[in-house]
């Protein structure tokens, strides 16, 4: 008992004698690992249309539906539209170990084998780890 009132004391003394010891670890830099990810811009192709038809609505069904299946394979971590109305359509964001395969998995998207959508390819270095979390589902 008496060792754990020790213990203690000097504990408390510790925070008194230096109150900011423990919040100047806190305030710090965070430091950071970092790696590549591998961003895809996606553009209006040469067949885009604004026309909405069967066909065009079945290849956009096709390319959400390629987006969740990258996306579980947790090689595509974001993704989503540009709002503008402009030639940038869309962006991909992919945690892969090439451009190579980035490229692979984006020719498999049929707005892009379509002609529907071209991707300008763009590696880019930023803090390892970076996820969007899912809301939980009910």
């Amino acid at each position: 008992m008496r060792a754990l009132f020790s213990v203690f004391a000097a504990s408390a003394l510790v925070c008194v004698l230096f109150p900011h010891a423990a919040t100047a670890q806190e305030k710090s830099e965070p430091i950071y690992e970092m790696t590549t990810y591998y961003v895809g811009l996606l553009y209006r192709g040469p067949k885009w249309t604004p026309e909405v038809t069967p066909e065009v609505e079945q290849i956009q069904k096709g390319h959400l539906d390629n987006i969740r299946k990258m996306a579980e394979s947790g090689k595509l971590i974001l993704a989503g539209p540009f709002s503008d109305g402009g030639n940038l359509r869309g962006m991909f964001v992919f945690k892969v170990d090439s451009l190579a395969e980035a490229k692979v998995l984006c020719d498999a998207d049929p707005a892009i084998q379509a002609g529907r959508l071209v991707v300008e390819w763009h590696p880019w270095y930023s803090a390892k780890g970076i996820q969007i979390v899912q809301p939980a589902k009910p």
